[in-house]
């Protein structure tokens, strides 16, 4: 028996559509081949050394290593020492070790499942008896001379100085957000290899969250803050079939709204239920809407798919950045510029701003928040079948999350701006250049391990029967009853041969086909069955094409082969009018990938701040390699517009200059994901249009 994939909807009320078993995906070749081998064969290796790295360690510019590991190790009593670092490093840890149990479902790399048994042991003996477990709480009651291990100590800690802690002292500890981590970095390695050491931690973990809500609801009411514990709940109920976690799953939600004096920024202002807009903390936020729509595959109240159909819609057709971004603003404030109550005004981090509100250069766009609303989309398209959600889930995959992290997958972006340049007269809270450690290091693990679980989002099943393929990949997909083989070089080229191996119930498969793509044709054993053009996008809705058994097709067989052709050329985007930062300007796209330029790719030596592009551009398509990893570029020439003095930051209007002649620069654009490896230089996703 398989295990089953990242979320188990085979006994979900309202899943529309499950999950291949974990594993049953593996890329073959490809992009996302590559991206997974360097995954596997340096990333998880590399975040591993940082987290093994002490505190006193200091690196060459003098920062302290993370001391991620040994705080684990210090809480088992393995050895003395203090707690360094911040509160949520647990939880990172538990990310990575979920992205390398993703690996080895896989891999099944001996070395890897070595590595995860060491971590794990130590994990297993920091945990206190009642299933809590935050090192720098455990490390203080060591050190006070408590045993951790003999029962619920949650009220034991009084502060002393700064070395001791106590239990839930601070929702900014992120205990709640730690153990909704190992939660489900417990289940997805006990179904990656079988074992259960981490999964019984977890278990305990999600005992103890149970207990506090039975016994204190109104302080773990405090305490929920990018609440990846109601994913986790709800995903142990599903593993187990324990009710009590499914009790758990609606507890967590349900006492949000008794919380006094709320805040927008943890979206708890507002009874859940009243809610239909995005807003506050975005990686709040996005955990928040993912939780309450695993709560809805569970028990299928209508009140919250209301609530969560008209999130999503206002996410995705007014707060988004086109490259997934979420979370545009890095200080916003709530209710803004629509009341006349001044004090009722709340700051907010990272925030969903109004709509429309997206600032190219001062965007934040914490990539924890893309994948959030990666999680989110997943769960809406699992409960409802609608393709929408999976075009969503590629824009992230490709454009906001892998670009969290370098081409050689060792260092990595917190927030994902739109734009640098040399002139911008700010320096912003995080750096716009990739770091191999960032003192927020909540990011790198959550990258990593979304793009070790990539392959897990390639398909999706119905009743055994029916088979939707959600994005492509050239990978193969093998379970008990079904064998398929997909080959393609997606995203950059439009065709895919997908060939069946094995089909012992399948009757029917479906195919996304993504709204970015205008024209598309589908052929079974060489004939067409299926084919659209589009010219008018504006209000469209369209059914992905299925092909199914019929008369003249009673059955798949081995050998039968479907072909996909989508158009794939390069398109100029603009933004709605609303959008102030983007007027007259346009993005440029090809497939599922957004394209920028950066410096080091336009002639001579103009800057980005004085072109142009032609609204007729015409690119040329070249294949080029940026640090090891070949890519396709579009090569083409812009227009010289009348250049500002680019030290002039004094010099706020002139009059509008024209430049006598009109000069031609040739420029080369890369996509968005292989921007920043190759040095500091300015960058822009959004440029002048000249028609």
């Amino acid at each position: 028996m398989q295990a089953q994939g990242l979320t188990d909807l085979s006994n979900s009320q309202e899943a529309k559509m499950k999950n291949t078993p974990l594993g049953a995906v593996r890329w073959t070749g490809g992009f996302w081949g590559d991206v997974f081998d360097t995954m596997h064969s340096t990333t998880i290796w590399d975040m591993w050394n940082t987290w093994n790295t002490p505190w006193e360690t200091l690196d060459e510019k003098g920062a302290h290593g993370s001391n991620g590991f040994r705080n684990f190790e210090v809480a088992a009593g393995t050895v003395q020492g203090k707690h360094h670092g911040p509160p949520f490093h647990d939880g990172d840890m538990y990310k990575w070790l979920e992205a390398c149990a993703a690996v080895y479902a896989i891999t099944k790399d001996g070395e890897l499942d070595e590595l995860m048994d060491r971590f794990i042991e130590q994990v297993r003996l920091a945990q206190r008896n009642d299933g809590y477990i935050h090192t720098p709480v455990v490390i203080s009651e060591r050190n006070l001379g408590i045993d951790s291990h003999a029962g619920d100590n949650t009220n034991i800690g009084i502060e002393i100085g700064n070395d001791h802690k106590k239990a839930f002292a601070s929702r900014l500890n992120f205990e709640t957000y730690n153990l909704g981590h190992l939660m489900t970095a417990g289940i997805i390695h006990k179904r990656a290899t079988g074992k259960t050491t981490l999964f019984e931690c977890s278990k305990k973990a999600a005992d103890f969250l149970y207990n506090f809500l039975t016994n204190d609801a109104a302080e773990l009411s405090r305490n929920a803050i990018c609440p990846s514990h109601y994913m986790g709940a709800a995903e142990m109920y599903r593993e187990t079939g324990d009710e009590k976690y499914l009790i758990l799953a609606k507890g967590l939600i349900a006492i949000r709204d008794s919380v006094t004096n709320g805040e927008d920024h943890n979206q708890d202002r507002h009874k859940l239920r009243d809610q239909y807009e995005a807003m506050g903390h975005a990686v709040r936020a996005n955990y928040l809407y993912a939780g309450v729509a695993d709560l809805y595959a569970e028990t299928g109240e209508a009140q919250l798919m209301k609530n969560l159909e008209a999130i999503w819609n206002d996410i995705v057709n007014h707060k988004i950045y086109i490259t997934g971004g979420c979370g545009a603003l890095y200080d916003g404030v709530s209710p803004d510029g629509t009341t006349y109550d001044q004090p009722s005004i709340q700051q907010i981090h990272q925030a969903y701003g109004r709509q429309f509100q997206l600032p190219q250069e001062a965007a934040h766009n914490e990539i924890c928040a893309q994948i959030g609303m990666l999680l989110f989309s997943w769960r809406m398209f699992q409960t409802t079948g609608n393709g929408k959600y999976l075009d969503n889930i590629e824009t992230e995959l490709y454009n906001g999350i892998l670009s969290g992290i370098s081409l050689d997958g060792k260092d990595y972006f917190y927030t994902e701006t739109l734009r640098r340049t040399k002139e911008f007269p700010y320096v912003m809270r995080w750096p716009k250049h990739r770091q191999h450690y960032i003192s927020c290091f909540c990011c790198p693990p959550n990258t990593v391990r979304t793009l070790c679980e990539a392959q897990e989002y390639a398909y999706s099943i119905k009743d055994d029967t029916l088979l939707y393929v959600n994005l492509y990949g050239q990978n193969t997909l093998k379970t008990k009853d079904l064998e398929i083989e997909q080959v393609t070089d997606y995203p950059w080229d439009g065709k895919v041969r997908i060939e069946i191996k094995k089909a012992k119930k399948l009757s029917t498969v479906k195919l996304h086909i993504p709204d970015w793509c205008d024209k598309y044709s589908v052929k079974l054993n060489g004939e067409q069955v299926r084919g659209e053009w589009r010219t008018e996008r504006s209000g469209l809705s369209r059914r992905d094409p299925e092909i199914s058994t019929t008369e003249n097709h009673p059955k798949w067989k081995k050998g039968d082969v479907i072909e996909i052709y989508m158009e794939m050329k390069p398109r100029l985007m603009e933004a709605n009018p609303l959008v102030e930062e983007a007027k007259n300007q346009v993005c440029v796209m090809r497939g599922p990938l957004v394209y920028c330029l950066e410096g080091q790719d336009i002639d001579y030596t103009y800057r980005i701040n004085e072109l142009s592009l032609p609204a007729d551009i015409k690119f040329k398509e070249s294949r080029v390699t940026i640090a090891g990893h070949e890519v396709i570029a579009l090569e083409g020439e812009a227009m010289q517009t009348a250049p500002w003095n680019q030290w002039d930051n004094e010099t706020l209007y002139r009059e509008v200059w024209r430049p006598k002649s009109e000069n031609k620069v040739k420029i080369r654009l890369i996509p968005y994901y292989a921007w920043d490896n190759r040095g500091i230089d300015d960058m822009s996703v959004w440029l002048n249009v000249k028609h």
